[in-house]
Formats: C-alpha cells, sequence, structure tokens
C-alpha cells in the first residue's frame, strides 16, 4: 500500500470510528444514565492519555509536565468540551444513531461563522447558500416519515452541533501562536472532564462496577477508540497529507453514522432519512469547500500585502487554524 493510500485509509477509519461512536453512545446510555457514561469515557480516555504521556516522555526523555499555556487551553477547552459531550450524549439518547451523526455535521458550517467574529470582511455568498442547504437537511431529517414536531433527540443535537462550534472556535483561540503539545492538551482536557463527571455521579459508580461486559465494551471502544485513537490517528494522518484531503476524507462521518445506525442499530433508511443525507452531505462539502478556498484566497493575497509593505504582518485569522474543516471532530 502507497504512502497516500495508507494516509487515506486511516482518515476513512478515523471517520469510521467517529461515524460508529453515535450508535455506542446509543446503547450505553441504554443501560447506564448519561452522565455515569461519560465519566467511564472520559476516566478511561484519561488514563490512557496519562500512559502515552508517561510512555513519550519516557522514550525520548521529554517532560511529563503540563506548560502553563497548556493548562491555560487545556482548563477552558475541558469545560467546553464536557457541555458539548453532555448535550450530544443527552441528545443520542433520543434519536437515531443517524440523525444524530448528520444533525452534528452542521457544525463544519456554523464553525467559520463563530470562528469570524471580530474578523474583518465577511464570508462568500455561495457559503451561506451552502449553510442553507444544510438548514433544510436538519428540516428534513427532524420530519422522520412525515412532518411533525421535532424530536427532543434531534433538537439537543442541533444544539450541540452550535456549542461543538463555540468550543472549535475557542481552541482557535486559545492555541494560535502558542506552543502547545497535542496529547498534553488532549490529557489535560479528559482530566477536567473526569473531575467535572464525577463531582454528580460518585454515588453510583458502584452501580458502573456492576455493569454488566457489553457495556463495559461499549465504554472502552468509546474511550479507546473513539477518542484515544482516532485523536492519535487523526494528528498522524493529516500531518502527512493537505489538509483538503483530510477534510473531505473525514467529512464522511455523516455517511458512516447512517450506516452503522442502519447496518447495525436496526434502524430504517426511510425517504426523508435518504434526502436529509444527501442534502446534509451535499451542503457541508460545498460550504467546506468554499470557507477553506476563501481563506485560501484570503491568505494569498495578505501574503502579497505583507511583501509591498514587509512591515504589515498578514492577518491572523488567514493561517490555517484549528478550526478549519479538519478539526471540527472534538468530541472525547
Amino acid at each position: 500500500m502507497s504512502h497516500t493510500r495508507r494516509t487515506d485509509a486511516v482518515l476513512l477509519l478515523v471517520a469510521l470510528v467517529w461515524g460508529s461512536s453515535y450508535l455506542s453512545a446509543q446503547t450505553a446510555t441504554a443501560a447506564l444514565p448519561v452522565l455515569l457514561v461519560l465519566f467511564a469515557r472520559y476516566a478511561l480516555s484519561a488514563l490512557a492519555c496519562l500512559g502515552l504521556v508517561a510512555a513519550r516522555a519516557g522514550a525520548r526523555g521529554g517532560s511529563r509536565r503540563w506548560t502553563r499555556e497548556e493548562l491555560r487551553a487545556g482548563v477552558p477547552l475541558g469545560i467546553t468540551q464536557a457541555a458539548v459531550l453532555v448535550v450530544e450524549t443527552y441528545g443520542v439518547a433520543h434519536t437515531t444513531a443517524a440523525n444524530a451523526g448528520l444533525i452534528i455535521s452542521l457544525t463544519i458550517v456554523l464553525t467559520p461563522f463563530l470562528d469570524r467574529a471580530g474578523h474583518p470582511g465577511g464570508l462568500p455568498p455561495a457559503f451561506y447558500a451552502a449553510a442553507g442547504v444544510c438548514v433544510l437537511a436538519v428540516g428534513v431529517l427532524m420530519s422522520g416519515n412525515g412532518f411533525h414536531a421535532p424530536r427532543v433527540g434531534d433538537l439537543l443535537m442541533l444544539g450541540a452541533a452550535v456549542v461543538r462550534a463555540g468550543h472549535v472556535a475557542l481552541i482557535g483561540r486559545l492555541t494560535a501562536g502558542r506552543a502547545i503539545r497535542p496529547l498534553h492538551l488532549t490529557t489535560a482536557q479528559m482530566l477536567v472532564g473526569s473531575v467535572l463527571f464525577l463531582i454528580p455521579t460518585a454515588h453510583q459508580l458502584p452501580t458502573l462496577v456492576r455493569a454488566d461486559a457489553a457495556t463495559w465494551t461499549q465504554l472502552l471502544y468509546l474511550a479507546l477508540f473513539c477518542s484515544v485513537f482516532s485523536f492519535l490517528a487523526q494528528t498522524w494522518a493529516v500531518q502527512r497529507t493537505s489538509a483538503s484531503r483530510a477534510g473531505l476524507l473525514l467529512g464522511t462521518e455523516p455517511i458512516w453514522a447512517a450506516a452503522v445506525g442502519i447496518a447495525l442499530g436496526g434502524e430504517h433508511l426511510t425517504l426523508f432519512t435518504g434526502l436529509g443525507a444527501a442534502l446534509m452531505v451535499a451542503g457541508t462539502y460545498w460550504g467546506q469547500a468554499v470557507e477553506r478556498d476563501h481563506r485560501a484566497h484570503r491568505a494569498r493575497a495578505d501574503h502579497a500585502a505583507a511583501d509591498r509593505a514587509p512591515h504589515i504582518r498578514p492577518a491572523q485569522d488567514t493561517q490555517e487554524n484549528p478550526a478549519c474543516p479538519v478539526t471540527t471532530r472534538t468530541s472525547a
């Protein structure tokens, strides 16, 4: 397998794992309270990340300690990430895995709106048209087999997409231009989430200990594969390919979410689900391409201006930043 194909395969595997996370979360929350599932997922992820930090420090002779910048970013991001997962997991528990994966992909078009707050210039009209297609897709998905009052789970997933977009925009604000190690930042977020969810679930820990093997399998899968493995694999692959190619492959997540829900979760592909899925995928891909091209155009224009006047620095928001579609997946 060539270098490019191997990288593409890893990115597709990450998208598949993320897409399957909705059905796993749905299965786990059917057996345990939502907050207890989140505590277990965070705690297991934190333990795995701490082990990786220690192993990397031992192998490379690096430091296991967190820098002040990593803590300043990790604590608030851990709080916002926990907020994302609370809304998202409650939403998954009250809708289909297919709908959850499709609606949460709205993050791709919502993030540029929030990330550009306070920056000069606006997005091109085509981006707003793409966002409109995504909104239409949400309406179709919420309709189920016919137009009616939206399900609570669908509304929660819509809220989760908004909160996640804000979280991703915050990542860009807190990490841009700072020497922050991704693994240390992720570990800090896992530790913060573990503490936050331990407080309301401490009295339920005996229930977690008595959970059956099937439930523990789902929890381990969510923590080790959907969190730790996916993060490390994504980081490895993105460093070996272009942002555009990575975004395209990772953007298949909602397709995998729908496929896993139908194939393994016993969900049905209705006319409205199929139409909503097609609109959502088309809208997010279109919006992602328009935003990426617009950002690249601004970067070229700013650098050209800087070449003409060397004392003028390019605008901060034209640099490649963590809020681009490649890194919009922030779930633990």
